[in-house]
């Protein structure tokens, strides 16, 4: 499982302090999703050598219009490993889920943002995985946090139905606020999310990164073609 995190500028803890206590919590990688303009300064290899754990070199696009996030989305898709766009209105929502080059639609139900089922059937169609945002159900109290439980539970419905692909993160800017995968999963309990959905939208940030990384390398050239793919087969 994987968590995605936000480290220094973004957020108040180094990339090694996350992954250190991420290791500690048996994840076996960790996103850093940094938006885009607070790139975190770190040695990916360096850290996994040290912590056993896998560094994932993310971003997560923040932008006011479509228009805007296209031209970002160009900008990061060969150079950054996962990408991820911020939605939380209906445009930029329905922009992310209809780019192949998008990998996660993320807070999708921030601000007034929602998710129908023709963002879902997008979705479905374009690879874009939906993230389920637990930090409010997390952080918040009172009112807000029954509105972001409301709002959990409503995607939910959406992405069982449609199927649709789906990340999970509970959005951590420090290694104090990384919570261990069980208790993601309890807290999924709490709020009608099941352990097992938990545990896959946890895993798909590496199932993501593996298939990214595949396509990125030398040997990929197209869908079922690649380099050296043949080289043993009779003429």
């Amino acid at each position: 499982m994987y968590e995605a995190v936000r480290a220094h500028p973004e957020g108040q803890s180094t990339v090694a302090r996350l992954a250190k206590r991420a290791a500690d919590y048996g994840y076996e990688g960790v996103v850093v999703r940094n938006r885009s303009g607070s790139r975190a300064d770190y040695d990916a290899d360096a850290i996994a050598d040290e912590y056993g754990i896998d560094v994932v070199d993310g971003v997560e696009i923040r932008a006011e219009t479509p228009q805007e996030a296209s031209g970002a989305v160009g900008n990061y898709r060969t150079s950054r490993t996962i990408v991820a766009l911020e939605g939380g209105t209906n445009a930029l929502n329905r922009f992310a889920v209809e780019q192949a080059k998008v990998d996660v639609l993320a807070g999708p139900m921030a601000g007034d943002g929602d998710v129908n089922h023709v963002l879902a059937k997008a979705a479905v169609e374009n690879g874009v995985r939906i993230e389920f945002d637990l930090s409010r159900a997390l952080r918040e109290s009172g009112g807000r946090r029954v509105r972001a439980i409301q709002s959990l539970r409503k995607l939910a419905e959406i992405v069982d139905y449609y199927d649709a692909p789906y990340v999970v993160s509970a959005d951590p800017a420090s290694h104090l606020e990384l919570r261990a995968p069980r208790e993601l999963q309890a807290l999924g309990e709490e709020i009608g999310l099941s352990r097992a959905f938990v545990a896959d939208g946890l895993a798909e940030w590496g199932r993501v990164a593996e298939r990214n990384r595949h396509v990125q390398s030398e040997s990929f050239i197209e869908p079922g073609v690649e380099r050296g793919r043949y080289e043993e087969e009779p003429r």
